[in-house]
């Protein structure tokens, strides 16, 4: 699985670019998918990276599993630097602000992420980590 990260990555953005934001592979498959362009929190520079997202109420769910690999990914460092964000969904763009759920509150909220995406726990496995959850809020 980990193998085939670059490709699917690769291939992803460039559907969602020609698309201007209406496609992803994973809203092909049925997913809900968004883009999360957060602040480099070295380079202060802006990257996006599209994501498979838990829609919970007016809030999105995202995980960072980093494809089962052991660190947590860049995108997640970010976040707990700078948690202001940006998603973007359908082409959409709209300001977030995250927050890393932890303790009691991730644990009740990973058994509904498992229910969500089984794959998560395989992920975990590889990963040999908790894998980071955080809470993506609207903020105006």
């Amino acid at each position: 699985m980990m193998r085939c990260a670059p490709a699917v990555l690769w291939a992803d953005s460039r559907l969602h670019r020609l698309s201007r934001g209406r496609w992803s592979l994973l809203g092909i498959a049925g997913l809900p998918s968004l883009r999360l362009t957060t602040v480099g929190r070295r380079s202060g520079v802006r990257h996006t990276t599209g994501l498979l997202y838990f829609p919970d109420g007016d809030t999105f769910v995202v995980v960072g599993s980093n494809w089962g690999r052991p660190r947590d990914p860049d995108w997640a460092f970010n976040l707990r630097a700078e948690p202001d964000a940006t998603v973007t969904v359908g082409g959409v763009p709209a300001p977030v602000r995250a927050r890393e759920v932890r303790g009691e509150a991730h644990a009740a909220l990973w058994r509904r992420l498992l229910e969500f995406w089984p794959g998560y726990g395989a992920e975990a496995r590889w990963a040999g980590r908790e894998l980071p959850v955080f809470v993506l809020a609207p903020r105006s």
